[in-house]
């Protein structure tokens, strides 16, 4: 039987590279993703963290760079006991150029059966990804509360 996973695509007027820059920059992912810094120096067998004003709410290895077509990164949830008892998972984001646009297709996969993280991811990355559209394509982040994005024991 097949592991459940989640995909999203979403088209966003950007360049490759501003895209990139978006996604393995701490100081540009603090203002889409609600105060959270993306940690790693990006070189496949690092280490990854997200960290949420000082909080570390996610942590993995860097698995493939190619700059600035492709990243991926095992994602382990570590704020919940039910997460943490998990395996890793796996995150890849894709990168391809359609004139003024960049297509995103996002890849989160390798679940357990009956994940607890599955129900979260499903809610946070549309929201997420959507703030992030939003800053590159206007300038300004969406507001969207915590609870929308099934954040658990962060303030």
């Amino acid at each position: 039987m097949r592991k459940p996973e989640f995909i999203y695509v979403t088209y966003i007027e950007t360049t490759p590279e501003k895209l990139w820059e978006a996604l393995t920059n701490s100081e540009f992912s603090r203002r889409y993703w609600w105060g959270t810094e993306v940690k790693s120096d990006w070189k496949v067998g690092s280490p990854f963290a997200l960290v949420m004003n000082g909080t570390t709410t996610d942590v993995g290895e860097v698995l493939e760079v190619d700059r600035p077509r492709r990243l991926s990164y095992t994602f382990h949830h570590v704020l919940s006991e039910a997460a943490r008892k998990e395996r890793p998972t796996k995150v890849v984001f894709n990168l391809e150029p359609y004139g003024k646009l960049v297509k995103l297709t996002l890849t989160h996969e390798d679940f357990e059966d009956g994940s607890v993280i599955l129900d979260g991811i499903s809610k946070g990355w549309p929201a997420i990804l959507s703030s992030l559209k939003s800053m590159l394509e206007s300038g300004t982040a969406l507001a969207i509360p915590p609870s929308c994005l099934g954040i658990e024991g962060v303030q």
